[in-house]
């Protein structure tokens, strides 16, 4: 067909950017303008153009965010500026003192007023990024300030890390920090309880530790955000301040904090995040939280704010930075030792508190899971009043000997779980016993079971009204069916009225049944009728998350979505189709089937069908056909394209991968340094594919409609 050498080219150019545009509105400014079955596609058929196209594969495609290989170890780079580290304070009268220090050495120079450039101190990882004719090559961790590990692979995953900037000039280096945003950190430590592991200390730790992953799949898989905030060495392009390089690395596309406008007023900048944070769900796009401070008296005004909605923030902070904003006089400044002379971190004091605990309360979980709670003296931490803290397990309570009327110290954790940090022994009462968690579920009175390999009992009673209750809970979250209205309270009624005993039911209510609950009246119970009539027309992705399946949280309920398509094939699932599911190993695998096989989950899926719930079917992939319909695939070897993008290809085309060379293997796709897989398909007598014979596999095979 005439021109179609160009048409594909054209569309994968249109391809990436369309990608990017959607990437910068979900990751930098929160505010998602398509679905992500609609972004899934889009990707698709970036991947399935790159495949039959390999030789258009760029550094900066989007496809090229993919997890590899697991790493044997991290590789020593020197940074070509140190990474210095700032001197800490942690009072207010010290930034005075910081200013009177900076007045001293600069003498007659010294402005009248100092302009300061303000911002949050992230509690986070410090990264280098660094970009060389526009292309991100490398990710450096601080390290000891001189030399740090390249990470590249693992930041390469992080969505709002652009892969390319086509403004930045031959050489620039941009320094940041990684973290983990609150909400997202009270997932992973849900998901961490529920399979029965110790939890993260906090979003640093979270953070620290995921970075730090010689397996770029476990990077992959957790949501990790970047902000920037510094340069390092930049060549072919010269900013005059602080505010310059920020204000144009966010216009660049890099991930910032946002500046405040020069014209706006403290007033003003303090009304206007008063009334962004009041939103429970902030954007951290459009916060614009740092910003430039007229002399001494003003950055401290901004320390004191931040201190004051520091818990509202959507991220961990542990203080504010404030630099000289002019890059001439932050070089007269210059360093002492190891620490630049023109900035300071002014850090927050601990948000520790001391208190009395009261009871120890055990609470079941949507998974069975009991969990003990201490009810404490309430007490204020970072102004924010604390009355319950998490105890985790047994094991922690042990490790710690927490017990009923202790005297404990205990902080936010990463301002978002209160815990117990330890118990101040001294004060123990003479008659203290060792606080034991019993074994009968405290909801319904049946023995809970303590799992094979696990530190957390669990009831396994189905009927339990507290396991029913969080069920809900779970199931009518945002990102799940996402019905709006239907808070605890109301859900706790439901329950007690014996109105709904599974999900499925909420999909029988009628508003005559709400009028019936206490303190709901005629608006209210319209208004939920109309958020359950909108929740029924939903994803795949959305019903399986819903569910509560255990160890299934969102991105896995994503990819057995992406890979079964339908609900109907996902329902007869087999152990060896979740085995070739991303991401999903045995121990997933097995929970999953015993789940489907059990006598509740597939009965529950059909329930919700049965009352009107829609489930999109997921379409087959733009640019695939079945030409590859019911072969079976084992991948092997280096290819053109990753892993992960050849089975995507693979499956788009109707075909199935396999992980293993068998007897009922069709094809062996081999690459270089194929290893033992070709070996043993050799044997087997396996038909073995290079890239080219797989390409022409694509291309000659019979299309069908």
């Amino acid at each position: 067909m005439p021109g179609s050498k160009t048409r594909p080219k054209e569309r994968l150019a249109e391809l990436r950017d369309l990608i990017r545009h959607h990437d910068r509105c979900y990751y930098l400014n929160d505010r998602p303008e398509i679905t992500d079955q609609e972004y899934d596609k889009l990707y698709a058929e970036l991947v399935g153009i790159e495949t039959q196209h390999p030789e258009w594969i760029t550094p900066d495609s989007p496809s090229q965010r993919v997890a590899g290989e697991p790493a044997e170890s991290f590789e020593k780079v020197p940074h070509r500026q140190p990474m210095l580290s700032l001197q800490n304070s942690y009072s207010i009268d010290d930034i005075g003192a910081f200013e009177e220090r900076l007045r001293k050495e600069l003498k007659d120079q010294a402005p009248a007023t100092v302009e300061y450039f303000c911002e949050p101190k992230f509690d986070g990882l410090a990264i280098e990024l660094v970009y060389e004719q526009g292309l991100l090559t490398r990710a450096i961790t601080r390290g000891d300030g001189s030399v740090g590990e390249d990470v590249t692979q693992n930041v390469k995953t992080i969505r709002s890390v652009p892969l390319q900037i086509p403004e930045a000039p031959m050489l620039f280096e941009v320094r940041g920090e990684i973290v983990m945003l609150k909400e997202d950190f009270r997932r992973i430590n849900e998901a961490q309880q529920e399979a029965g592991e110790v939890p993260f200390a906090n979003p640093r730790n979270a953070a620290a530790g995921t970075i730090r992953q010689l397996d770029s799949k476990v990077a992959a898989s957790r949501p990790l955000r970047l902000f920037t905030y510094a340069p390092g060495v930049i060549e072919g392009v010269r900013f005059e301040s602080q505010y310059d390089f920020e204000t144009t690395s966010g216009q660049w596309g890099l991930p910032t904090v946002g500046v405040a406008p020069k014209n706006e007023s403290f007033e003003a900048f303090e009304a206007r995040l008063n009334a962004a944070l009041s939103n429970t769900s902030p954007s951290t796009g459009s916060l614009n939280l740092a910003r430039i401070c007229r002399g001494v008296d003003e950055a401290t005004s901004y320390y004191s704010f931040i201190q004051s909605i520091r818990g509202r923030l959507p991220f961990d902070i542990d203080g504010v930075v404030i630099k000289v904003n002019r890059f001439r006089l932050q070089e007269d400044l210059g360093f002492v030792a190891r620490s630049p002379r023109w900035a300071t971190a002014a850090k927050f004091p601990p948000e520790q508190a001391q208190t009395v605990i009261e009871s120890i309360n055990i609470q079941v979980g949507r998974t069975g899971a009991l969990t003990p709670v201490a009810v404490m003296r309430p007490v204020k931490v970072g102004g924010v009043t604390i009355a319950n803290a998490t105890l985790h397990n047994q094991s922690e309570i042990d490790r710690k000997d927490i017990r009923v009327g202790d005297t404990v110290i205990i902080q936010r954790a990463g301002d978002v779980i209160p815990e117990v940090v330890e118990v101040v022994a001294n004060q123990r009462p003479p008659n203290s016993v060792p606080f034991v968690i019993s074994d009968i579920c405290p909801a319904c009175g049946e023995t809970a079971e303590k799992p094979e390999n696990e530190v957390i009992l669990r009831c396994v009673n189905p009927g339990c009204p507290a396991i029913l209750r969080e069920s809900l809970k779970h199931f009518v979250a945002r990102r799940a069916m996402n019905i709006e209205g239907l808070g605890d309270k109301q859900i706790d009624a439901l329950v007690a009225a014996n109105l709904v005993k599974r999900p499925s039911d909420l999909y029988k209510l009628t508003a005559q049944d709400i009028l019936g609950l206490e303190r709901q009246g005629e608006k209210s119970a319209t208004n939920l009728i109309e958020s359950i009539q909108a929740s029924r027309k939903t994803q795949l992705a959305r019903v399986i998350y819903a569910m509560g399946i255990r160890f299934v949280g969102e991105a896995t309920a994503k990819s057995l979505a992406k890979f079964y398509k339908t609900l109907d094939q996902f329902l007869d699932a087999s152990e060896e189709s979740l085995l070739q599911v991303p991401d999903i190993g045995e121990k997933v695998a097995h929970t999953i089937l015993t789940a489907l096989r059990g006598p509740y989950l597939k009965k529950e899926l059909q329930r919700l069908v049965e009352n009107g719930v829609e489930i999109e079917a997921i379409a087959q992939t733009a640019g695939g056909s079945q030409a590859l319909a019911g072969r079976k695939f084992v991948i092997t070897g280096t290819l053109p394209m990753g892993r992960d993008e050849v089975k995507d290809l693979v499956e788009a085309n109707g075909g199935i991968v396999l992980s293993g060379v068998s007897k009922k293997t069709d094809f062996l796709l081999a690459g270089e340094e194929a290893g033992s897989k070709l070996q043993k398909a050799t044997e087997l007598g396996v038909a073995i594919l290079d890239w080219n014979a797989f390409q022409k596999m694509l291309k000659g095979a019979p299309q069908t409609t």
